[in-house]
């Protein structure tokens, strides 16, 4: 049997496949039905401000002939997008079929609709349908629905995920702002720091990004085929349609009024907002392998799931997969990220279709993206810190008082206290490629000339306790 014959379609991509009960939040507004749908809003509200107006001119009608809408007519234009759904989807793919133009299909979609209005709503009619898509360019209509499709993606759908991850990771940071942590720099052990630190430090780097994307502009504009409202002047000469364009971009669809563009809108601020997710993705994928690689270590204990499979052979085995997938996916999100950026940027001319194909993949590009948020979230709920691991890796590892010992041989030399010249061999002498222990330690910091003082802070750290003010630096995270 071929797997094109069963119905209802077997999914291509593991989004919509393996992965749907993850991903699809995102359908609500990323999927083609749903930016048909913003279309829809889109031409309803631009028919309702040209028909009633707003406070910079009155109220009143933009164009000749035209009577304003009863909120009972407003209210029925507005439900046309409100109710697209399963009947309005194969209705709208009817038209397409024979336009071949997905927009045009939206614009004989919206005029099907008037032939359901009541006698109450006699400005609702055939005479209209000249109203739907007035002066506009296909281009006008996609820039705003494709903005408030990615806004409203981002807002419900997105971020919250995002923030979740931020907030788990900051809860622990603060929860183990002081359990000590051997830190491995070029992977040997280094100066010793603590888990809350070092998971604070995600905790910063991904606060910054938020900031970023909750400061993000999401710009539109409907200025007509080339920008230059001509098409607009031609029919109604006495419409300031600069007004009429950032009073609709900027009031009607809680968007940034973009006043120069092409045929279309730039795309700037898609490369910017995707430049961001993208960084974002890459900080939290430098969190899954670090995580991943604590787990190797022992560091890090993973909660076994009762009736999971770790390995089809070994049955020891919990696995870290939610990090490995999180990290795959995360890379995947990034290389259509990385595209969507570098290509929607650029424009033959005044317009080229290259856009329209590319911003069909915003879905599957954050929708990677949602999914690896997914993961990591369940991968960082399923592990707790060993402190069996942490303290055996701490108590073996003495040689990391090294640093603070030649740094104070190096502070008494500068006091004029005798015998303190060369620290760094000296200490590089008894410490490197030996195993030491405490006792070794001591007996160097006694054969030196140190002040009492100075001899007792240095005789007073352990592995364990020499992480300098780490526990303070938990509160900068946030």
């Amino acid at each position: 049997m071929n797997l094109t014959d069963i119905s209802p379609a077997i999914a291509l991509t593991p989004l919509d496949g393996r992965y749907h009960n993850t991903t699809a939040p995102l359908v609500e507004y990323l999927s083609e039905p749903a930016l048909n749908r913003e279309r829809m809003h889109v031409e309803v509200e631009w028919m309702i401000l040209l028909a009633n107006g707003f406070e910079g001119n009155g109220y009143e009608p933009l164009i000749e002939g035209v009577e304003p809408f009863t909120a009972e007519e407003q209210a029925f234009l507005r439900a046309i997008p409100e109710e697209f759904g399963a009947e309005g989807i194969a209705a709208h793919a009817k038209h397409e079929a024979v336009t071949h133009h997905d927009v045009k299909a939206v614009e004989y979609y919206i005029d099907d609709q008037f032939a359901k209005a009541t006698a109450s709503m006699p400005h609702i009619n055939d005479r209209l349908k000249t109203l739907v898509h007035f002066a506009c360019t296909s281009e006008d209509i996609n820039n705003l629905s494709t903005a408030l499709c990615v806004k409203q993606a981002m807002e419900q759908v997105w971020t919250p995920a995002f923030k979740e991850i931020i907030d788990h990771l900051a809860a622990k940071a603060d929860e183990y702002r002081d359990m000590p942590l051997l830190s491995l720099t070029h992977g040997q052990p280094a100066t010793p720091t603590t888990l809350g630190k070092e998971l604070a430090v995600y905790v910063y780097r991904l606060t910054r990004q938020l900031r970023h994307i909750e400061s993000q502009e999401y710009l539109g504009k409907i200025n007509g085929a080339t920008g230059t409202f001509g098409a607009h002047l031609a029919a109604c000469p006495e419409v300031d349609w600069i007004a009429v364009s950032r009073e609709f971009v900027e009031n009607r669809m809680g968007l940034t009024w973009n006043p120069l563009t092409t045929q279309i809108e730039s795309h700037d601020w898609q490369a910017e907002l995707y430049g961001t997710v993208s960084h974002a993705n890459r900080i939290m994928h430098n969190l899954c392998v670090d995580v991943w690689m604590y787990i190797s270590r022992g560091v890090f204990a993973q909660v076994p799931v009762k009736g999971a499979t770790g390995s089809s052979t070994m049955p020891h085995k919990v696995n870290p997969i939610r990090f490995e997938n999180a990290e795959a996916n995360f890379e995947l999100s990034c290389s259509l990220l990385d595209t969507l950026s570098a290509t929607l940027v650029e424009s033959r001319w005044q317009r080229d279709l290259t856009d329209s194909t590319t911003q069909r993949n915003i879905g599957s590009a954050l929708g990677y993206s949602q999914l690896a948020l997914y993961n990591l979230m369940g991968g960082l709920k399923s592990i707790h810190p060993n402190a069996i691991v942490i303290e055996r890796e701490l108590d073996e590892n003495w040689e990391v008082l090294g640093e603070p010992i030649q740094t104070a041989m190096r502070a008494c030399e500068l006091k004029g206290l005798p015998g303190m010249d060369k620290p760094y061999e000296k200490v590089k002498e008894l410490m490197r490629g030996h195993e030491i222990d405490q006792a070794q330690v001591e007996a160097f910091i006694d054969a030196q000339s140190f002040d009492e003082e100075t001899a007792a802070r240095l005789k007073a750290l352990t592995p364990a306790s020499y992480t300098g003010v780490a526990s303070k630096l938990v509160d900068f995270a946030r």
